[in-house]
């Protein structure tokens, strides 16, 4: 983790403070870390957030994956169904013109 570098120097008159006088006398923390308490703080809720939004997109990510499968699925379906559909579509086609063909040559011979 980086270290918090404040960016104003402490005034003076605490810079001369003595080290009794900067701590808590009940348990002995230091009153000046509280700034760089509340900064991680920050960084912590910052963290936490940004950890959500990648948990969200994970399960978007795989929802997505499954539409797509089967997205996928349907369009191979399709295909198929589109191909068998034109071959029978030919056959009509030349169907006809064998029977346009036949009726024109039964015209032409009476």
């Amino acid at each position: 983790m980086d270290r918090h570098i404040p960016r104003h120097a402490l005034p003076e008159e605490i810079q001369k403070m003595s080290p009794e006088e900067k701590v808590c006398k009940y348990c002995g923390v230091s009153y000046l870390i509280l700034h760089e308490f509340k900064a991680m703080e920050e960084k912590v809720k910052a963290m936490e957030k940004e950890m959500k939004f990648y948990q969200g997109s994970v399960e978007r990510e795989k929802s997505l994956q499954e539409t797509l499968q089967a997205l996928s699925q349907d369009f191979e379906q399709y295909k198929i169904d589109s191909e068998s559909k034109m071959e029978r579509l030919n056959m009509l086609f030349f169907s006809v013109i064998y029977l346009v063909g036949r009726k024109v040559q039964s015209i032409d011979l009476t």
